[in-house]
């Protein structure tokens, strides 16, 4: 199940990358223009300062913007459910940020798009909580922590080593941008990382029997995650302690359930 901050992130990739191929198929120069100017290029941050965000929604073709959203489309929601939206939406934009403020001093004529910094910072975040997790890298079923390991060397080779048109430090970048988040995170008080959000109306035993009912085998692993959390929460803290929003979700997969 997509959530709210991967969905607007999703859309508004897909929204710029269409505007981008029209503007690039009619030829349309005051489009391209302005589409340029949200490019970013490291030397001209302080002149434009906007690009440090917009250049996150760029994409430099189908295959490069593919990648980048499918990724978010696996690691993104069940980071975002597991953070919060608020801790979410800084990683990923501190991420992005750190990659080109990384690039400045690295590659600091290049022109740099795509959300990839961004993305590794997602992934960086997905492997601090589930660390063991089984990923593919090209192909390759690797535990989450190894496949940054991996992809932190590869991108050190690649941006040490003329690595192309790949822009291998917005990718470092990400990643170092999500460690230094993480760690401040991590150090907030812990009732700071809690949401507060609204409690939701009495609840009866009706409730938690037709809660019950919900064939977990048959969610996606996901939801399966958070599914289970709120079961958990349910049995330490009672029927009572959970919030409007994770009875929408159990009252979603009852319903299904019940059809």
């Amino acid at each position: 199940m997509l959530t709210p901050w991967v969905t607007r992130i999703l859309f508004a990739n897909v929204a710029l990358f269409v505007l981008q191929l029209v503007a690039s198929r009619t030829e349309n120069m005051q489009l391209l223009v302005l589409l340029n100017e949200l490019v970013l290029v490291p030397t001209e941050i302080p002149y434009k300062p906007w690009t440090l965000v917009t250049y996150m929604f760029l994409h430099s073709g189908f295959s490069h913007i593919f990648f980048n959203m499918l990724s978010l489309f696996f690691f993104g929601p069940r980071l975002e459910a597991h953070m919060s939206s608020r801790s979410f939406l800084g990683l990923y934009f501190v991420s992005g940020i750190a990659g080109a403020l990384l690039s400045w001093p690295f590659t600091p004529g290049a022109h740099i798009v795509g959300a990839s910094g961004a993305i590794f910072g997602v992934m960086l975040g997905y492997a601090r909580f589930w660390p063991r997790d089984q990923i593919f890298l090209m192909f390759v079923p690797l535990q989450a922590w190894v496949a940054v390991l991996v992809m932190t060397a590869l991108n050190l080779f690649g941006g040490f080593g003329g690595g192309g048109n790949v822009a291998h430090f917005a990718h470092l970048g990400g990643f170092v941008g999500a460690g230094l988040y993480l760690l401040v995170v991590d150090r907030r008080p812990r009732q700071r990382l809690i949401p507060t959000e609204p409690r939701g109306p009495r609840l009866s035993r009706s409730d938690l029997e037709r809660w019950s009912k919900i064939k977990r085998e048959q969610l996606h692993e996901v939801n399966r995650e958070e599914f289970d959390r709120i079961m958990e929460k349910i049995q330490k803290e009672g029927v009572g302690s959970i919030t409007m929003r994770e009875r929408s979700f159990l009252d979603t997969f009852s319903d299904r359930a019940g059809s």
